[in-house]
């Protein structure tokens, strides 16, 4: 048989077999890929509640070990913080298990899901880029209201920095190229622990619709 012909053979098998598929087969393999994004997107979620909890503990335990009121106020703020967004990440992986064990009414329970990680996902980077100038703002005030002498840091600022508007200079370009990384950090990290997952998910609706 030449490839022309191994070629045409393949075509017609594959068209008949998608003609003998009935709705119910072709709604279960979308089930069945709806069900494997759904468990990547778990993984995704119980990595971020891992690291959630890690840095509830750090935390916790600078608190703990710091003799300085100031960093006490400071970590056990972000502390608070950081248990507030665990117990809302805990409560979008409740709803991906759910989702993932409904047996009916899987396309409206994925229009439900996704418009949930999308407002999610809009809030996760709006309250990331708001902690930004709070986190600045929070540390200029601590720091002058309860100044930490570290005498390495001290030595090294007098030799690379002959005047104080030089270190200012230095803090200010030091701030912005903080907040610039974490702008583009923010954006890529979402996007690759949940953009794309959501249009998988928007795919396999259209393929619900069709």
């Amino acid at each position: 048989m030449d490839l022309d012909a191994l070629k045409q053979e393949l075509n017609q098998r594959l068209a008949t077999d998608h003609a003998v598929r009935s709705g119910s087969d072709l709604g279960a393999l979308l089930k069945g890929k709806t069900s494997s994004l759904l468990g990547k997107l778990k993984r995704s979620l119980l990595i971020e509640i891992g690291c959630c909890i890690f840095f509830i503990l750090l935390m916790t335990y600078i608190c703990v070990a710091t003799n300085h009121w100031s960093l006490r106020l400071y970590f056990g703020t972000f502390t608070v913080l950081m248990f507030a967004f665990g117990i809302l990440l805990y409560y979008l992986y409740r709803r991906t298990l759910l989702l993932d064990q409904q047996a009916t009414s899987i396309k409206k329970n994925l229009q439900d899901y996704v418009n949930l990680l999308q407002e999610f996902v809009k809030r996760y980077f709006q309250f990331t880029m708001a902690l930004i100038p709070i986190c600045i703002t929070f540390s200029i005030v601590l720091s002058n209201a309860d100044p930490i002498h570290i005498p390495e840091a001290e030595k090294l600022a007098v030799k690379l920095f002959t005047a104080k508007w030089q270190l200012h200079v230095f803090l200010v370009v030091y701030m912005l190229a903080l907040a610039i990384s974490v702008y583009y950090f923010t954006k890529w990290y979402l996007r690759k622990l949940y953009g794309k997952y959501l249009d998988e998910l928007k795919k396999c609706i259209a393929e619900l619709e069709d």
